[in-house]
């Protein structure tokens, strides 16, 4: 997370991410997703203009260690806990502004189902798209953060996501994530079979 009160805060969070930035390097992974930060004092453009600030301030750092950030848009919902980067749009306007090797998109479905300019920015994401997460929008939902459901239980259209976001080139790992604490609860091995039989139903 980037946004913070005061300027001592916002370089004690620019080195939580460089430090993030070295632990992926240590564990090879080429990705580092980017959960940019809420505003701490209700001033969303301060806000925004910090994760800017600090994306770009990041970015340099990460590809000389062979690692790609990745924006991943939150839900609105969650804005006021996770991220004032809200849809896909906010996410390449800055990842646009750095090579295709250096910042990337990430797409959660469960962030970005809701928004009308979806498709039309998936394809604008086109080289820029490196992560794919799927799992379900169940209604009504109490918590956004961790009622998360099951592919197959919610609204979200997943094979239509999963479409356009391979139409516009991305072939890697889909990544089911699903926060959701009374399906953490059952038996690993229940979960699992479930998993494995709503991904090939749904996704």
């Amino acid at each position: 997370m980037f946004p913070a009160k005061t300027a001592a805060e916002r370089r004690s969070r620019l080195d939580d991410n460089r430090r993030a930035v070295d632990e992926a390097a240590t564990l090879g992974t080429d990705v580092l997703v980017l959960v940019c930060g809420p505003a701490p004092d209700r001033d969303l453009d301060a806000a925004r203009a910090a994760v800017e600030d600090g994306i770009e301030r990041l970015a340099s750092y990460a590809a000389e260690r062979g690692v790609k950030l990745g924006i991943e848009p939150f839900h609105p919902a969650l804005m006021t806990e996770r991220s004032v980067v809200v849809t896909l749009t906010q996410s390449l306007d800055i990842a646009e502004r750095f090579a295709p090797h250096e910042v990337g998109v990430v797409v959660d479905v469960y962030h970005v189902f809701w928004d009308p300019d979806l498709y039309s920015q998936i394809r604008r994401a086109s080289g820029r798209i490196l992560g794919f997460h799927v799992n379900d929008w169940v209604a009504p939902t109490r918590d956004p953060l961790l009622e998360r459901g099951m592919m197959g239980d919610g609204i979200i259209e997943l094979r239509r996501i999963r479409a356009a976001v391979e139409a516009a080139g991305y072939g890697g790992p889909i990544e089911v994530e699903i926060f959701n604490p009374s399906i953490w609860d059952r038996p690993g091995d229940d979960v699992l079979a479930t998993t494995k039989e709503r991904y090939a139903a749904h996704v």
